[in-house]
């Protein structure tokens, strides 16, 4: 016999994005908005990377619509507002939210060489602050140095503790990358 089912309710908000909330660890764990003069917070899961690289990318400010379910309440004390569970940033400023992962172009100057954690040149980072991941093949094949122009596009999502992209390269100088297995 099947058991019924809890129904959660998904409520939708629209407001303000004011800031974002951290751990005593130093990590995000959701964010506070602004809704017509009423705060309301919501609070990602404990391993949400979507989430959070979506709410590091936003700044205070910035009309939002989030969709989350009503949090169970505190076991100590009583919120000072209400509290929901994060399910989706819905849009940003009237458009909708970029896919995690939408295809980015980039173009500038090599600033430096970016090296993979086993030490293999795996990609350029360019004087505009992006990323250009090439995977050590595609900077092999390549061999841009410091100063070169670069266009590259693919998709991209944003660098954590630093301004710009980290675009998986598809293209480059308009030539295609071959998609491979991700090796660093």
């Amino acid at each position: 016999m099947t058991q019924p089912q809890e129904t959660v309710e998904v409520w939708s908000l629209e407001g303000r994005f004011q800031h974002l909330l951290h751990s005593p660890r130093g990590e995000v764990e959701g964010v506070l908005i602004d809704v017509d003069g009423v705060t309301a917070q919501f609070t990602f899961g404990k391993h949400d990377e979507r989430a959070v690289r979506a709410a590091e990318a936003l700044k205070p400010g910035q009309a939002v619509v989030f969709e989350g379910s009503v949090a169970a309440p505190p076991r100590h004390g009583e919120a000072a507002h209400e509290v929901y569970i994060f399910e989706r940033l819905v849009s940003i400023d009237g458009k909708p939210a970029a896919p995690e992962e939408a295809v980015r172009s980039a173009e500038g100057r090599v600033a430096r060489i970016h090296h993979a954690r086993h030490g293999e040149p795996n990609g350029v980072v360019l004087d505009t602050g992006d990323f250009i991941h090439l995977r050590p093949d595609g900077y092999a094949a390549l061999q841009l140095q410091p100063g070169d122009a670069v266009e590259a596009s693919g998709p991209a999502r944003p660098l954590r503790g630093a301004q710009g992209h980290v675009i998986e390269a598809r293209t480059v100088n308009g030539k295609p990358l071959p998609a491979q297995p991700h090796h660093g």
